[in-house]
């Protein structure tokens, strides 16, 4: 049952995009197309679970007993651009198709504050290995969710008639906010 409930408020609850503003940039920046986003959540989610693992294991196997927790960002941010790498790498020679597919997105994943944010969320929760895999899956498919969702309501706004002041970016806030709001509405659940 607890892992339904992490699941339930890291999707809907405490979305990280639209609750704790963590992954914005991307939100903002690759939204304008569906299939883009569609790509750019399956890199998030394959190196979010990944990142996750790997950062739970160091965390807990060397930082932590050798009291050395005060490096877990930098060793955090290492981890991950280093993944990404590997990952870019591995998909390069095993799958030409999907990584000229996710090549685009995959640098762009070493910048994503909504990966270092759930590697540093775990350790905080305190949660198991399980737990924290589950809640980097689950936190994935929120920022898909969000990601999705706004990119379509954005293609929709482009056969709209907009006014000249409000084209671009303050649209795209403004339906970010109205977007964030709705989510408040999973408030009550968990």
């Amino acid at each position: 049952m607890s892992y339904i409930l992490i699941f339930i408020g890291a999707v809907f609850v405490n979305n990280i995009v639209l609750s704790q503003f963590l992954g914005v940039c991307p939100f903002l920046g690759v939204s304008k197309k569906v299939d883009t986003a569609v790509g750019m959540s399956a890199a998030v989610a394959f190196v979010i679970v990944i990142a996750t693992l790997f950062t739970f294991l160091i965390h807990s196997y060397i930082l932590k007993p050798f009291g050395l927790e005060f490096m877990q960002t930098i060793a955090f941010i290492l981890v991950i651009a280093a993944l990404v790498q590997m990952v870019e790498i591995v998909l390069k020679k095993v799958s030409p198709a999907l990584y000229q597919a996710l090549g685009v997105f995959l640098p762009l994943i070493t910048t994503n504050c909504a990966i270092l944010g759930v590697a540093i969320l775990v350790v905080q929760k305190d949660f198991t290995l399980l737990s924290s895999l589950v809640y980097a899956f689950s936190t994935a498919i929120g920022f898909g969710l969000a990601l999705i969702l706004f990119s379509g309501i954005r293609e929709q706004l482009s056969y709209t008639n907009v006014p000249k002041s409000m084209e671009g970016t303050p649209i795209a806030l403004i339906t970010a906010g109205i977007l964030a709001m709705a989510f408040m509405g999973f408030s009550g659940i968990v």
